[in-house]
């Protein structure tokens, strides 16, 4: 507090100096000179002006306030100043670094505090992609030492034709791995960065779609698809939203039982709930079931294969609508999901 008072004197200096110039002028003598005519001093409030031992005093005067004020400044910004080599030595090999100012109530201290939390964000985000890199340099480097393994057996012999078609499959498969890794990666790069564009959609005709395109492979498993589809209009990209609910439902199918369902409802609030009868999910671990690369270990009535990003995916598509995603136990089998957006002001 007394180095904001200090400051706020020091901007009001030149109105100070204005101040006493005038109050020089009304109450200290001045020289009057002589009349040319009759020898008599002439002293009015026109032709009056200060003396020089006046001006030398005034002089004197602001030069000492002037001076003080600068001190003055300085010193109350010397904290400041202390605060940029320890700022500067945070880098991405020290993020763990904190300034720690203390519980006190000064503005430098709620400042300190607040680039503490800052850098505790940074951190956080940090840490999150230099995991989620080596995530996906494992992810990318297993198919490849496959593929490598694969192409060495078939150039180490004469291979029959059942071998050479069996080695043929192997690496199709590993290849259609590769392609959906990388296609994942690319949609969940491209939802990271936001939306580009927003324009009203229909929720519900969207879910539609995508159950329709999904009801045939999801009865070959035993596996019923119900639905509630209630008109919803949601601000955002239809592709995004398409490759949402198909990550959704996907999940649903796959982490399933035999004579299963996945019930499907879009409303208002939230605008979307997928529920299927599967494995029971321990509650603790339904937080990670959202990061890149996690998979839970389960029955699978779908073993076409994943690379773990359905969840990521369908968590940075919502975030990027503005949503929030949830996953709940049902407490006895399955899983539910919610998705909620926020109200659109008109529909298509």
């Amino acid at each position: 507090m007394l180095c904001g008072a200090i400051f706020v004197a020091s901007q009001f200096a030149p109105w100070i100096a204005e101040q006493l110039v005038w109050l020089w002028r009304e109450f200290v003598p001045s020289w009057c000179p002589p009349d040319e005519f009759n020898g008599s001093y002439v002293c009015t409030q026109v032709n009056r002006r200060p003396t020089i031992p006046t001006v030398i005093a005034l002089v004197l005067i602001l030069a000492v306030i002037l001076a003080g004020c600068v001190v003055a400044v300085r010193w109350c910004l010397r904290p400041v100043r202390d605060l940029v080599p320890m700022i500067a030595n945070v880098g991405p090999q020290n993020l763990g670094y904190r300034l720690r100012p203390g519980p006190g109530r000064d503005e430098l201290s709620v400042l300190g505090r607040a680039i503490d939390d800052m850098t505790d964000r940074i951190a956080v985000g940090y840490d999150a992609q230099r995991r989620f890199a080596a995530d996906a340099s494992h992810e990318l480097r297993t198919p490849l030492a496959v593929q490598r393994t694969l192409i060495e057996v078939g150039l180490s012999g004469a291979p029959t034709g059942e071998q050479l078609a069996l080695l043929t499959r192997q690496l199709l498969a590993t290849n259609e791995r590769n392609e959906r890794l990388i296609e994942g990666l690319l949609v969940l790069s491209e939802s990271d960065r936001g939306l580009l564009s927003r324009t009203p959609l229909r929720l519900d005709t969207i879910t539609a779609e995508v159950l329709d395109a999904h009801r045939a492979r999801a009865a070959g498993a035993g596996i019923t698809i119900t639905s509630t589809l209630r008109p919803r209009v949601v601000m955002g990209e239809q592709v995004l939203l398409e490759r949402l609910i198909t990550n959704l439902v996907q999940n649903a199918v796959k982490y399933n039982r035999d004579q299963g369902t996945v019930d499907v409802e879009v409303g208002d609030d939230p605008a979307l709930v997928i529920t299927n009868t599967g494995d029971d999910v321990p509650p603790d671990a339904v937080p990670a079931l959202f990061e890149p690369f996690r998979r839970l270990a389960g029955t699978r009535i779908d073993h076409s294969g994943g690379v773990g990003l359905g969840l990521a995916i369908a968590r940075s598509i919502t975030r990027a609508h503005d949503g929030v995603i949830t996953a709940s136990s049902t407490g006895h089998d399955g899983l539910r999901v919610t998705v909620s957006f926020p109200a659109a002001a008109s529909g298509p």
